[in-house]
């Protein structure tokens, strides 16, 4: 039999050749970032570079920075890249799985002397003292693989998605995210099975609290709105507290438009709920460097009011509320809002 010599991958993506406005619409990272990406992580991706045919980690990184950055079909990446497309779903696969085991240096949540700065950029939105993050969740739609538990993935609103959990700062980086539970589940479940009661409660010593939505409990360290304002106080202080906690809103509508594999309309991702699990983090890990590294946004792509609305929050009713601590919200509304 002849033997035939494997065919060469050619690589179709050349950031030496593209002009850095180009590069920042295409992978949402300039040059210097890119390239400072793909070498921090090539030695998780070398493995795939053992013959002639390896595609090299610059291309596996930008390939999917592009997927992700355009919300194209896999087929219609895979072709821009130089690959086929179940070239590329191993690439997906492969880079997922060596970027997400550095999670952690990308989405941390402030240190203890970080606390005065973070506090007082939030006071100067809504003059609520000792906020350190606004949370809430966002439902993520996709298309579950066909199994018989499906339906949980079935939110409020009857399609299937995944509710994200999310904590942001007042620059609208995101130092938590929550993003392994189904459409169905309730944002006060989440939190309660979540790291946050912990991190907060070794927090309790500095004063320190998270502004949330009425679909959690006001509690010793998250603060919430009045559901039935009878004060101008009260009300002074719900319009104080939307305007902390628009923050969390605007960073899933800058999320959303930075990265448009999110679904914003009538698309919804084709993946395994682990798979959309990843992409969730893995974006908001990009998100926190472009933000670090004062990547600009696309101008075309800048988010709007309208993506805001893009944010679909839980019924406020679905579950029944636990035992409230409204002592810290009444004192508040004492010293700061007479």
């Amino acid at each position: 039999m002849r033997w035939r010599q494997p065919p060469v991958y050619r690589p179709l993506v050349d950031l030496s050749t593209m002009e850095e406005r180009h590069i920042i619409i295409t992978y949402r990272l300039d040059r210097a970032t890119n390239q400072e990406l793909c070498a921090q992580f090539e030695p998780d991706l070398k493995s795939a570079v053992r013959h002639p045919t390896g595609i090299p980690p610059l291309v596996q990184v930008l390939s999917v920075l592009h997927f992700l950055a355009s919300g194209s079909f896999q087929t219609t990446v895979a072709m821009a890249s130089g690959m086929s497309q179940e070239m590329f779903s191993n690439v997906l696969s492969r880079v997922l799985s060596a970027l997400l085991k550095h999670m952690r240096s990308y989405i941390v949540f402030r240190q203890v002397e970080d606390l005065p700065t973070v506090k007082g950029e939030f006071y100067a939105l809504g003059y609520i003292p000792n906020i350190i993050g606004a949370i809430d969740g966002t439902q993520v739609s996709f298309v579950p693989p066909p199994r018989r538990n499906e339906q949980v993935y079935r939110n409020w609103k009857s399609y299937h998605s995944m509710n994200v959990q999310m904590v942001c700062l007042a620059d609208q980086y995101i130092s938590h995210v929550n993003a392994k539970h189904p459409g169905i589940v309730h944002d006060a479940y989440i939190l309660r099975n979540s790291s946050i009661p912990y991190v907060m409660g070794q927090l309790q010593r500095h004063c320190v609290w998270l502004t949330g939505d009425s679909g959690f409990p006001n509690l010793s360290w998250l603060l919430t709105p009045v559901r039935n304002p009878r004060t101008r106080a009260e009300e002074r202080y719900n319009e104080a507290h939307g305007r902390t906690r628009s923050k969390i809103e605007r960073t899933f509508g800058l999320l959303k438009a930075r990265f448009q594999c999110f679904p914003l309309t009538d698309r919804s991702l084709y993946y395994s709920p682990k798979k959309v699990c990843q992409i969730i983090i893995y974006c908001c890990m990009l998100h926190n460097l472009a933000l670090r590294r004062q990547v600009p946004f696309p101008q075309e792509d800048r988010p709007d009011v309208g993506l805001v609305a893009a944010v679909e929050p839980m019924d406020s009713e679905e579950e029944e509320a636990e035992e409230e601590d409204v002592d810290n919200r009444n004192n508040i509304i004492m010293q700061y809002f007479q």
